[in-house]
């Protein structure tokens, strides 16, 4: 009997935006507070409809190995049966609208 190859759903937030991508791999990385996703997973359907936010993020990811996400801007991680459709969506960091808000961050040089 065959191993089945692992798949997972990562969901993390970047520049005010909440990622959904699917990998094959998935690492604690050797740079402190990062974890490395590779072999990214997109659908190949061959049908006539596009998704844009599909379409946005395989462009974005397009030619990248390896990425390294920090670790306080993972959401969530799941080991998943099958491969989803990956998604870009806007995220609502007013805590009254959502149950997510991302991590405080110290402000930046000169500010």
């Amino acid at each position: 009997m065959s191993k089945r190859r692992p798949i997972y759903r990562v969901i993390f937030q970047n520049q005010g935006q909440t990622y959904e991508v699917y990998a094959s791999e998935i690492y604690q990385s050797d740079l402190h507070g990062f974890i490395e996703v590779e072999e990214f997973l997109f659908d190949e359907r061959s049908g006539v409809l596009v998704d844009p936010s599909e379409e946005k993020l395989k462009s974005e990811f397009s030619g990248v190995l390896r990425s390294y996400i920090p670790m306080h801007a993972v959401i969530r991680i799941d080991e998943v049966e099958k491969e989803g459709v990956g998604k870009i969506t806007e995220s609502r960091t007013d805590p009254r609208n959502s149950n997510v808000s991302p991590f405080p961050m110290p402000p930046g040089p000169g500010k």
